[in-house]
């Protein structure tokens, strides 16, 4: 079993509140849950309104293929919302 774990730092430059924050983050974690069968949730930079760290995190028996979804989870969050800027991500394997 092999366990990836994607750390992704997020600028959200029209947010001036964590309840606007909250709102933009939402959607985007439910839709990553949905999109890619992945855990994902906010996990650091909690209290500054334009600063999220998110993790994603897949588990499989094939490192490549984990790789793989969480570098399409990373590029679909620069697609889909362009409002949202991805300013660094790395993955773990273990």
């Amino acid at each position: 079993m092999i366990i990836g774990a994607c750390t992704i730092r997020l600028y959200l430059p029209g947010v001036f509140s964590l309840k606007e924050k909250r709102g933009a983050l939402k959607p985007l974690l439910t839709q990553l849950r949905r999109q890619f069968e992945v855990a994902a949730a906010e996990v650091g930079n909690q209290d500054t309104w334009q600063s999220a760290d998110i993790a994603v995190v897949a588990v499989s028996n094939d490192a490549s293929h984990i790789y793989a979804v969480l570098e399409k989870a990373v590029h679909w969050i620069e697609e889909a919302y362009r409002g949202i800027e991805v300013l660094d991500w790395a993955v773990e394997l273990r």
